[in-house]
């Protein structure tokens, strides 16, 4: 006997809902990911023949560990609501702070607690702006990057400070079983950050705030002073980067983390992050620094111009919200 024609579109239809339930759930995102990640890989490989080397592999790391760092911040501000432009020049404005001479003289532990100092006080004052002051995230964050610009250029001079301190200076070059110590502490930040979301109360109430702030707040929960927590939190990860970026380079400078907040926020997105909030992964954003990271070197290897390289990212954003959108309407 022939099925009759409802049964057939509701078992059509449960498999379309499936499908999109995978791809719409984290796990799924993540494995699309790793998916892109092999055949860039695949790219690699067949274009260029150093893709594969060891010391190739390992400046892919490096290469994602600073702007990983931001993204591990910017991730948790985005789930819980809000965006935040101003994280490569508070970045920018940290390692200035920390290699001025008056700063450094003072050693490398005083170099360290002040980049920390200076990114979380750049968060702070965003987050009391936004949750207290009510002003719009993309305005105060915007307004942020352009004065932690003018601050860091008017400390600096526009020069680039060089960095004496050799224990600063030796965090880039250090490496513990063959691997760079900057890319141990991305992973010991991206660690703890994923502890953070997936395992407290903090990390649930992000969540929560950034899916239906009102409906947080009236189960008892304080919306303003976490989303406070959220920037400083940002703007702590911005002050790792800086001596990160700083040990790098030996320097500290006003163009350091230049569109750092672009490539944070696209790596964000693509990682199956909700730009409005209440969803989203730490994994996936940190795969998605992966991908840019390895087009890049891909662009590097191969000699091909910036230009493409940047269109290719929009393109790569583009098809990750379609992917989005069409997966949440196949599982509705």
């Amino acid at each position: 006997m022939a099925e009759p024609a409802t049964l057939k579109n509701g078992a059509a239809h449960r498999r379309r809902a499936g499908i999109g339930d995978l791809l719409d759930s984290g796990a799924g995102r993540n494995l699309g990911l790793v998916a892109v990640l092999l055949i860039l890989g695949i790219v690699g490989v067949a274009t260029a023949d150093t893709f594969l080397t060891t010391s190739n592999l390992l400046t892919i790391l490096t290469s994602a560990s600073i702007i990983g760092v931001i993204t591990v911040g910017v991730t948790f501000v985005i789930i819980g609501g809000g965006i935040d432009l101003s994280v490569g020049k508070v970045m920018a404005l940290a390692s200035v702070w920390a290699t001025t001479v008056a700063t450094q003289s003072y050693g490398p532990f005083v170099m360290i607690l002040c980049a920390l100092a200076v990114g979380t006080g750049a968060g702070l004052v965003n987050g009391l702006l936004i949750a207290y002051g009510r002003i719009v995230p993309f305005i105060v964050t915007l307004a942020a990057l352009i004065s932690a610009q003018g601050l860091a250029e008017q400390i600096s001079g526009r020069r680039s400070q060089i960095v004496t301190d050799q224990t600063i200076a030796s965090i880039a070059t250090t490496r513990l079983l063959g691997i760079p110590l900057l890319v141990f502490i991305f992973a010991a930040v991206v660690a703890v950050g994923w502890v953070v979301l997936n395992r407290t109360t903090f990390g649930r109430r992000t969540f929560a705030i950034g899916g239906n702030p009102e409906a947080a707040r009236l189960a008892g929960l304080d919306v303003k002073r976490h989303t406070v927590a959220l920037y400083a939190l940002s703007g702590l990860c911005c002050g790792i980067a800086a001596i990160m970026i700083a040990s790098l380079t030996t320097t500290g400078s006003s163009t350091h983390g230049t569109l750092y907040e672009l490539d944070a926020i696209a790596a964000v997105i693509i990682g199956g992050t909700l730009l409005s909030g209440g969803r989203g992964t730490l994994i996936g954003s940190i795969l998605g620094v992966l991908v840019f990271t390895v087009i890049t070197n891909l662009f590097v290897l191969n000699n091909l111009a910036t230009e493409v390289q940047n269109i290719a990212k929009g393109v790569i954003i583009v098809v990750a919200v379609l992917i989005q959108a069409r997966a949440r309407r196949s599982s509705a």
